[in-house]
């Protein structure tokens, strides 16, 4: 199953750090990853391949705590609910 994650927030070191890390420990491998900063404004977005061991909704508590640590919000959407949001 495929996933989006998108990470907001101010810009600070280690942010992609830590959340790859989060998805590694929990074999969720990224398969496409964009980000930006503007203004001192971190923006990150990834399509993750989730497998068949942890669910988005599990994936999205664990980030949901790695982003407090970093001061980050980090939000997970299934595939084909972000297609949906996304398309006209």
């Amino acid at each position: 199953m495929k996933a989006i994650v998108s990470v907001i927030g101010k810009d600070k070191s280690g942010i992609i750090a830590k959340v790859a890390t989060a998805l590694a420990e929990n074999g969720v491998n990224i398969e496409d990853i964009s980000q930006t900063i503007v203004q001192g404004n971190f923006t990150m977005i990834m399509m993750c391949e989730l497998g068949d061991k942890i669910s988005v909704a599990e994936l999205g508590e664990i980030l949901d705590k790695t982003g407090k640590d970093k001061g980050v919000t980090i939000r997970v959407q299934h595939e084909d609910i972000f297609n949906a949001m996304h398309s006209l």
